[in-house]
């Protein structure tokens, strides 16, 4: 892909900003900051990898992007980033994740996913998980997220208010999936306890701006019939999106087809389960049938490769789901079975598997994987008019790579460098709704030694079990 020059985007007339008019140069206008790297990759409109540009932002919203000179001609920035050496793209969405596993990282290696389950997490989650794991484990999690870029992430895990309040110091934007089950956790006793609890989150946040609360029931098979229309209907009622694990091994198929005579995602269509606001997780078992019913319904499916891979669990065949146009979002699942919240990492597994799976070199190319875990993550969580992609009108969430490390060069094409390499550790800054969340490889918004320090006391409690 070769660079193209910045063209003149700016949001047109008074839209944005009262009694200022964008067409106007000879108004010097006073704003957040303007950020200048050495590429802008907008992901929308596809094809394009801006140099010679700046990015203008003010009270949280970009509202230009335009050639440096212009920028500097038009606007005064309070902070004004340079970056000759970074990439800057729209900040990262992990669309699937349980944050406060991250204290379980490396806890329960190689094992299958039912075994990795049934002997391993739930039973130290019940002992261990209470508001203190949750908020600290989250406060490990989201330091990691930002510091690789991540900007949004959606959550599915107990004590779903502690993951909030972390989020909410972070600064980092959200969804969080309040979980449902049938049987007691140390978080709620039964599916109407669940539902209440997260009602009640869903009200507390209801003006929340980088916040959204969604249902997570946990899997078809933890949840009974009576509890999924209950929980489609209160969905229905409150416009809000529906989290789900479906078709995550061969095993879960199997089982329900011998105990209903459906597979699971039939069973969820039939009960008025899938609609566009529903995101199918793992999804490694497909056939031509579950492809139609995702197909008709608008339903999005959350891929996330290293942990369905690490778990044995089986591959999502991302290039035939995106060959029959269903959007495909990345996650990077929780840390207990990853083991990392790295999505640069995940849009890597992602290409290089669907090049496998398909025989086609060509599938899932470099902007395909980038578009999964920007856009496509956007859509999925209904965001996307507002973030996954860098233009004007829209929230300023961004991240910046440096490019300039042995690892990056020689520096051909800076979209290669995005996925075919690890570039997490090269975030050098990031930006949530215009907030400056990241400088210079450091966290703006969390204590780091505070955050290492009680990562090391639960590790010191649950292994002295």
């Amino acid at each position: 892909m070769g660079y193209t020059s910045c063209s003149y985007q700016v949001s047109q007339g008074r839209d944005l900003h009262d009694g200022y008019d964008t067409r106007d140069a000879c108004t010097r206008r006073s704003v957040d900051s303007i950020i200048t790297p050495g590429w802008v990759f907008p992901v929308a409109p596809p094809g394009q990898l801006l140099s010679d540009c700046s990015i203008v932002v003010d009270e949280g919203r970009i509202i230009a992007l335009l050639p440096t000179a212009e920028a500097q001609r038009q606007f005064q920035g309070e902070r004004e980033f340079k970056l000759p050496q970074s990439l800057v793209m729209p900040g990262l969405i992990n669309t699937h994740g349980h944050a406060a596993m991250t204290l379980l990282r490396g806890f329960a290696d190689d094992l299958a996913l039912e075994t990795w389950l049934n002997e391993r997490i739930w039973p130290a989650e019940s002992r261990w998980v209470g508001e203190d794991f949750v908020r600290e484990g989250t406060e490990l999690a989201v330091a990691e997220m930002l510091l690789s870029g991540i900007t949004t992430c959606s959550d599915m895990y107990f004590f779903p208010d502690q993951v909030t309040r972390v989020m909410r110091q972070s600064g980092m934007r959200c969804q969080i999936a309040f979980p449902i089950l049938e049987f007691a956790s140390n978080w709620a006793r039964d599916a109407d306890e669940y539902i209440h609890k997260g009602l009640a989150l869903h009200d507390e946040c209801r003006d929340e701006a980088l916040v959204d609360i969604a249902f997570g029931p946990h899997a078809p098979y933890t949840v009974s019939d009576d509890t999924f229309t209950k929980l489609l209907a209160l969905a229905g009622e409150l416009d809000a999106h529906v989290h789900i694990h479906v078709h995550e091994t061969a095993g879960e198929v199997a089982n329900a087809l011998a105990e209903t005579g459906r597979r699971p995602l039939q069973r969820l269509y039939e009960l008025g389960g899938l609609s566009s606001t529903t995101q199918c997780v793992h999804m490694t078992q497909i056939d031509d049938t579950d492809i139609r019913l995702l197909q008709q319904t608008g339903a999005h499916v959350v891929h996330c490769p290293q942990s369905n891979l690490k778990l044995g669990s089986g591959i999502c065949p991302v290039a035939n789901l995106a060959e029959a146009g269903i959007n495909v979002a990345l996650g990077t699942d929780g840390a207990a079975s990853n083991n990392t919240l790295n999505l640069f990492s995940a849009m890597n597994f992602a290409s290089l598997l669907a090049k496998g799976l398909s025989g086609n070199a060509q599938a899932v190319g470099i902007e395909d994987a980038l578009a999964m875990a920007t856009l496509n993550g956007a859509r999925a969580l209904g965001l996307d008019r507002e973030i996954g992609s860098i233009e004007t009108g829209k929230r300023a969430d961004l991240a910046a790579v440096d490019l300039s490390s042995i690892t990056s060069q020689p520096l051909y094409n800076p979209l290669s460098q995005l996925v075919y390499t690890d570039c997490a550790p090269l975030v050098s800054h990031v930006w949530v709704d215009g907030r400056l969340l990241v400088e210079n490889r450091a966290l703006k918004t969390l204590d780091t030694a505070a955050v290492l320090r009680r990562a090391g006391q639960w590790r010191s409690k649950i292994i002295g079990s």
